[in-house]
């Protein structure tokens, strides 16, 4: 296979690498979104007073990731355009997004690994505060707090043997919600289901910049090489 038809495959891995890059950075929009507004982080913020763990674990997953699917985005556009129009600028700027990314990955992959349990650990913080206000002010806020975390996980209480408050567990659960399973265990398997779906995105987030860098870098030197898959120029007849 000679240069040019290697820089013509290389321009089509990059289209489509971009293309899958930019459905990921939808995936991680979504998964960003749903982690800041969705009814199961939703509830659990709204009973996280202020100054608690939880709300700054809450609002930094939410900001890593609208900028991690803001930079997917660019660099996917910038990619697609420098393949097609053969612009060096545009590559090495597509290529210094995929490595920002790449970073921020590592980053996250780096966190994850050292605190798997921060974050089931402060929802966990959370449960517990309002289960404590529920059973020691049946009448307050916390109540209706407790209600609503357990609507929406569809859960009640938390059974276990050894709490001083375990007597009250038949005021919190009755009728068809004492059917329910353990809230602790409810929260922590949601919040597992989460966390491997983040883990997926982060892997194949990780693979797929190693994968646009070389490609960016590889069409980079080629563009400033000259060998473009267009040949452009201003030809002249020799006279014979």
């Amino acid at each position: 296979m000679g240069p040019w038809s290697r820089v013509s495959v290389a321009k089509c891995q990059m289209l489509v690498t971009s293309f899958f890059i930019l459905l990921l950075g939808l995936f991680v929009a979504t998964a960003a979104a749903l982690t800041y507004f969705g009814a199961h982080f939703a509830v659990i913020g709204r009973a996280s007073p202020e100054g608690t763990p939880y709300k700054a674990v809450h609002r930094w997953a939410f900001y890593a990731g609208v900028s991690l699917a803001g930079l997917l985005t660019l660099g996917a556009v910038l990619s697609a355009s420098a393949a097609v129009r053969e612009a060096g600028g545009l590559m090495a700027a597509a290529f210094l997004c995929f490595a920002l990314v790449f970073c921020v990955l590592v980053q996250v992959t780096f966190w994850r690994f050292h605190n798997p349990a921060q974050v089931e650990d402060a929802v966990l913080d959370i449960y517990d505060l309002v289960y404590d206000q529920a059973v020691r002010s049946p009448l307050g806020s916390g109540r209706r707090q407790l209600l609503a975390i357990q609507d929406t996980f569809l859960c009640c209480g938390k059974r276990v043997p050894s709490s001083p408050l375990g007597s009250s567990e038949a005021d919190l659960c009755r009728g068809e919600e004492a059917t329910r399973p353990d809230c602790l265990q409810g929260i922590r398997s949601f919040l597992r289901t989460h966390g491997r779906i983040i883990s997926t995105l982060t892997s194949v987030g990780l693979a797929s910049m190693v994968y646009a860098m070389l490609l960016s870098s590889f069409l980079w030197f080629s563009i400033r090489s000259g060998r473009g898959l267009d040949h452009k120029g201003t030809y002249t007849l020799s006279p014979r």
